[in-house]
């Protein structure tokens, strides 16, 4: 008679862990009703992870199986092997999964009562297949246990020293490296080719032609450092919050936590420490009232990743907000005063490339025959027309704030020539429409800011934007 292989779920055949996924989209789903994880859990982890299964709907067809160990399991029932998941997952949770990947013969998992790791699954598995009667796949260190009673062990993207403590089991037959994390997945998850948005908090020292002073210039790069790490902060927790929706998505798909590269438990860990570093760091080198826009920008994004970013409209504006809350930031850690057309042009112009960004994400759903609202925002693929005329408006008025800023007051007396101010007018005309053109054409892929850094024609642009202002000063 064959031997059975026994398969462990989290972190083993699936690149991710279902009592993480499922506390997350609980959080996301019911953030005012996130003490009632604290409450579940004083009852045990098996009743918390019985109430979270009950509580969140999750999409087992889009988790991120791990290639390997499904080739595995294909390889057992192909030779007439039984195969078994056992899991510490609760039961309804692995038998949807199980009936999704139709490979199991039986499945055994957590209850109400019950939390199946460690030794409790090693006995279950002893009392169903005797000692040395299973093979088992797993990944933890909850699983030495279990190995210590298979006859063969498969290692599956092990933790830190686990695989270490299974070869001295003596039973390991095999170590599948599928899954191996590096500084590349984390350089995206931070997404540190953001941090280039932050340039915008050195705008009001342009404006106020201060650059030529060596001690502000230090004090914007601290202040740029603290709102990456802040905003990288961010961009760690949004993403664990939009696992489900990232996966629907055709390239967001790729994310590292949402396809699995990643573990959810590392960005849980990672993120606070980071927000911690950028509160500490500007409580610390630079003005309060830096601090006090830094944690304006972090409320509000939150507020974006929990519920703004699916309210239509208010997304946008929000976003709009957030662009422009980086030059605030700039003033307050220069101590500059920032002025009505500055703060009016963002206003303008960041709103008209938040557009961009929806249009953009519109016309892929669109270009697929979809008709339904898009997943995880407020609007429907016949809404292109509209955001197009609204997205391209906000960009016009932009322009119009900076014809009008030429003729204040204030703007004769900082530069010499004001009137070759004119000249940016058109150059920001053709940058708008062209932005506007490209996405309506499906070719903006990119969130407009990361595209202009790396657009060579809009780089052009820019040079030639800073020239203009040059000369009139």
């Amino acid at each position: 008679m064959n031997t059975p292989l026994v398969v462990d779920l989290d972190g083993t055949l699936l690149r991710s862990d279902l009592l993480l996924e499922t506390g997350l989209a609980f959080v996301r789903h019911r953030p005012l009703k996130a003490l009632r994880l604290f409450k579940w859990l004083v009852k045990g982890k098996a009743a918390l992870k019985a109430n979270l299964a009950r509580a969140v709907d999750i999409d087992v067809t889009v988790l991120p199986y791990d290639p390997a160990v499904l080739d595995l399991v294909n390889s057992a029932r192909n030779s007439g092997r039984k195969v078994v998941l056992a899991t510490a997952s609760h039961i309804s949770l692995a038998e949807r999964i199980a009936e999704h990947l139709g490979i199991f013969d039986q499945v055994l998992a957590s209850d109400e009562k019950v939390n199946l790791s460690s030794h409790r699954k090693r006995d279950l598995l002893v009392e169903n297949f005797g000692v040395k009667g299973f093979d088992y796949v797993g990944n933890s260190s909850d699983d030495l246990s279990v190995w210590e009673v298979a006859r063969d062990a498969y290692v599956v993207n092990p933790e830190r020293g686990v695989e270490r403590r299974a070869q001295a089991i003596g039973n390991v037959k095999r170590v599948m490296l599928s899954n191996v994390a590096g500084v590349k997945d984390w350089r995206k998850a931070l997404r540190l080719h953001q941090w280039m948005k932050n340039i915008l908090i050195f705008v009001p020292l342009l404006a106020a032609h201060q650059l030529g002073n060596y001690l502000l210039i230090w004090q914007g790069v601290l202040a740029f450092l603290f709102f990456g790490l802040c905003a990288s902060s961010v961009y760690l927790l949004n993403d664990l919050l939009d696992l489900a929706d990232d996966r629907h998505h055709g390239t967001k798909r790729f994310r590292p936590f949402a396809s699995g590269r990643l573990s959810i438990s590392s960005g849980i860990m990672v993120f606070p420490v980071l927000l911690i570093g950028a509160f500490a760091g500007a409580a610390l080198f630079l003005p309060w009232a830096f601090v006090a826009t830094l944690v304006a920008y972090y409320i509000l994004t939150f507020a974006y990743s929990l519920w703004l970013k699916r309210q239509m409209a208010v997304d946008v504006i929000a976003l709009a907000a957030l662009y422009t809350l980086r030059i605030i930031a700039g003033a307050a850690a220069f101590g500059l005063e920032l002025t009505f057309w500055i703060l009016a042009f963002s206003m303008f112009m960041f709103l008209s490339l938040a557009l961009v960004k929806r249009y953009a994400e519109l016309g892929e759903a669109r270009r697929k025959g979809l008709t339904q609202k898009t997943r995880g925002r407020g609007y429907y693929p016949g809404d292109l027309e509209m955001i197009s005329s609204l997205g391209a408006s906000s960009g016009y008025l932009a322009v119009m704030v900076l014809a009008l800023y030429i003729h204040d007051q204030a703007t004769t007396s900082l530069y010499a020539h004001p009137q070759i101010i004119w000249l940016a007018c058109p150059l920001l005309l053709f940058w708008v429409t062209r932005v506007w053109m490209l996405t309506h054409r499906g070719q903006m892929h990119d969130d407009p800011v990361v595209f202009a850094i790396r657009d060579r024609v809009s780089l052009m642009v820019g040079a030639l934007f800073c020239l203009v202002f040059w000369a009139a000063a």
